[in-house]
């Protein structure tokens, strides 16, 4: 199965991990791409939404996320959000379930109460962190 990884930057390192998890359970994996040399935490984010608008980030990812059969979405905790999801993996959920595309979540959905209604919507497959369960 093709699956596009989906999740904060902020996970970046866990999901190069969980990509290699994948991969050694037989799937093609695609990944967010990262720029090494952007600050992804300063407060204003204007390097941020320049990068986005300058190498067409998000367009770039719905893409694989096109061109995948699955999305899966790596909902690891912050110290503030237990299984968080940010603004970018919720869009990437939403455009997922338009086209079709099974959605796992790597942990239970977030208590993240002004998007729970339309997670739940979407009913995610819930892999409670077994990647072996991905069919």
């Amino acid at each position: 199965m093709t699956i596009t990884i989906c999740g904060s930057l902020k996970f970046f390192d866990e999901e190069v991990k969980i990509k290699e998890e994948l991969e050694k359970l037989g799937h093609t994996v695609h990944m967010p791409v990262k720029i090494p040399e952007l600050d992804y935490w300063e407060k204003d984010g204007a390097s941020r939404i320049e990068a986005k608008q300058n190498l067409n980030l998000m367009a770039e990812h719905m893409k694989k996320i096109e061109n995948s059969d699955a999305i899966l979405v790596a909902n690891l905790s912050k110290p503030e959000i237990e299984n968080y999801i940010g603004a970018n993996t919720f869009m990437e959920m939403g455009f997922a379930h338009y086209l079709g595309k099974k959605i796992f979540t790597l942990n239970p959905l977030p208590n993240q109460p002004y998007i729970r209604e339309e997670l739940d919507s979407i009913n995610p497959i819930i892999l409670n962190g077994n990647l072996e369960d991905i069919k």
